[in-house]
């Protein structure tokens, strides 16, 4: 028997990594359903505790050349993500830290208390040139542990001091803490968020992003960044069949009532061990429907559950992609989105001092 959704957690699962040498059978030991067991039943059971893992940051800048994703490198403060969301297409890549994608990714979160001095050593290196870094893309920059932690902070300091532009997907209202730095980087067009926005039904959002602000929260963090002057836009990632794809127009259109002049959508992507985790996750909402969601995301993936082919992975072939683009296009079209393509300001840039340039400057 497979565990009872947990409170607080997206997840119901722990797998084993896919890089284990060893793995893990469960077995019916006689105790399920038995009067002892019945004896011993608690309130619905709670998720496990958040715990924090060092990260030693040998660097931070990470390149990419995938060329369906706009941008070109980035910093992840964090691995693991504490908002749970059932869909986390990075969630696979806990496996790279010998945990597991599941509970593990939402419960053990590690974190580079050294990135601030990396980003500025990176920054003043001699061979550096200035092009936006998108913060947080991974996994969320302003997830919980970030309002202790303040990691996030330190960096878009760091960012905002050389002048540095940065691009930001957040699903997470702690943003609102740093509209001052934002607001400054604004003026020099070196920002713009993106929040993402999956339903506007807070009760769909508990199942999806447990852990997250609610959708109307996200939505009044988003009116407040615009009213000081920063650049938003919003994500509909991912769009789930039969799930949320009906939502894409009405989050779209209160997204724009906030101030979002831009806007995109992804379609839900199953790497790894992603299948059966989401798969599991259907089976634990929404068991009515679990097959017909399985059974159209192949006939968006050719068959398959995922394809992770640049130009495909993010939009899926077939007449339902080909209805989801264009319910998008005439969306835009109504709404005035995405008329013109933000390019941030590189010419601002000015690299931190390097060790001993001080007592250069100090000779003259």
């Amino acid at each position: 028997m497979k565990p009872a959704p947990l409170r607080g957690r997206g997840s119901r699962l722990n797998p084993d990594n896919r890089f284990a040498a060893w793995r893990r059978d469960g077995f019916d030991d006689g105790w399920e359903g038995s009067a002892d067991a019945a004896d011993d039943a608690t309130d619905p059971p709670r998720g496990p505790a958040t715990t924090l893992i060092l990260d030693q940051a040998k660097s931070v800048i990470t390149r990419n050349s995938s060329p369906d994703v706009p941008f070109n490198q980035s910093v992840n403060p964090y691995k693991g993500c504490e908002h749970g969301c059932a869909y986390c297409f990075a969630r696979p890549s806990h496996a790279y830290l010998g945990l597991s994608p599941g509970l593990d990714f939402e419960t053990r979160i590690a974190w580079k208390p050294d990135a601030p001095a990396v980003l500025r050593r990176e920054l003043a290196a001699p061979g550096y040139r200035c092009e936006p870094i998108a913060l947080g893309i991974n996994t969320d920059g302003w997830q919980p542990v970030e309002r202790r932690l303040g990691l996030t902070r330190q960096l878009l300091e760091i960012l905002a001091e050389t002048r540095h532009p940065v691009s930001i997907v957040t699903k997470s209202a702690l943003i609102e803490r740093d509209v001052d730095l934002l607001a400054d980087m604004a003026q020099d067009d070196l920002v713009h968020v993106m929040f993402s926005i999956t339903t506007l039904d807070p009760a769909l959002a508990r199942k999806l992003e447990p852990r997250a602000p609610t959708p109307a929260r996200r939505l009044a963090a988003m009116e407040r960044l615009h009213a000081a002057g920063v650049p938003v836009g919003t994500l509909f990632a991912p769009l789930i069949p039969a799930i949320n794809d009906h939502e894409l127009e009405a989050v779209l259109e209160a997204a724009h009532a906030a101030g979002s002049d831009t806007a995109g959508y992804a379609l839900l992507r199953l790497p790894y061990e992603l299948k059966d985790l989401f798969a599991d996750w259907l089976d634990s909402h929404f068991p009515d429907r679990a097959r017909h969601v399985m059974s159209l995301l192949r006939q968006l993936r050719g068959g398959e559950l995922y394809d992770k082919r640049f130009g495909h992975r993010m939009r899926g072939q077939g007449v339902f992609a080909e209805l989801y683009s264009r319910r998008m296009q005439r969306l835009a079209e109504r709404l005035g989105l995405n008329r013109s393509r933000r390019h941030l300001n590189t010419t601002a840039f000015r690299p931190p001092p390097r060790p001993g340039d001080d007592r250069q400057l100090a000779l003259f």
